[in-house]
């Protein structure tokens, strides 16, 4: 099945100054893979029997990927929304714990709502069976460890979430072009999300710093072509 995404900016490598942006833009995806990245008139003139889909003012991108995630998934609780104590997570809640069942439960909580924040890649390693479990249903791409993006450095020159900070938020640690997780290439997996547009109201064509999402802006994520998260 073909699928045309079309967004108001689509930025295929967030990552690279110099790579091209498409002011009206969008993804052709077929079976969960990316088959076309180009302005949406001519995608669609091409295409002419693909579903559209369209985010109207969006801005489409690669999805994140979370620096923090052993942190995060096997540390940190994620509240059941039974227990009343809010989404946000529970610092070293999970320490000590030695229910498995308990551990994957919040870990598939956790990543259920880091695809809220546009996340598409979480960093390991990931000790626990049962968060290894969670990780690979959920369809997120595991890392190995904290990536530090090209250019960057060291892994602490790269950063991640500043300390004492246990949010699901990647951009509340990385700048946006450091976050972004991989590139939309023809071929590649079509993962990535769709944000609120910037400050100004609409997309920007202007360099990475200037046209990257805020925090929080998510609205839409696939993962391998399909729409696992939309925001009402």
């Amino acid at each position: 099945m073909l699928t045309l995404h079309r967004a108001a900016l689509v930025l295929p490598d967030p990552a690279d100054p110099t790579a091209p942006s498409h002011l009206d833009g969008a993804v052709l995806v077929r079976d969960g893979l990316v088959e076309a990245v180009g302005p949406y008139a001519e995608l669609a003139a091409a295409q002419p029997t693909a579903r559209v889909r369209d985010w109207a003012d969006a801005l489409l991108t690669p999805g994140l990927r979370h620096p923090e995630g052993y942190r995060l998934l096997e540390r940190a609780y994620h509240p059941d929304p039974r227990e009343e104590l809010g989404d946000a997570p529970v610092p070293d809640g999970l320490v000590g714990e030695a229910d498995e069942a308990r551990c994957g439960a919040s870990a598939r909580r956790g990543l259920q709502r880091m695809l809220g924040f546009g996340v598409t890649a979480v960093a390991g390693p990931f000790e626990r069976a049962s968060v290894r479990t969670a990780v690979t249903r959920s369809g997120l791409v595991a890392l190995p460890g904290a990536v530090a993006p090209p250019g960057a450095g060291s892994l602490s020159e790269a950063g991640s979430l500043p300390e004492g900070v246990w949010s699901l938020d990647p951009l509340v640690g990385l700048p946006f072009a450091e976050a972004v997780h991989g590139r939309l290439v023809v071929g590649g997996r079509a993962d990535f999300a769709l944000f609120a547009p910037g400050a100004d109201g609409g997309p920007s064509a202007g360099g990475p710093s200037d046209r990257g999402p805020s925090a929080g802006g998510c609205r839409a994520v696939v993962l391998g072509g399909r729409l696992v998260f939309r925001r009402r």
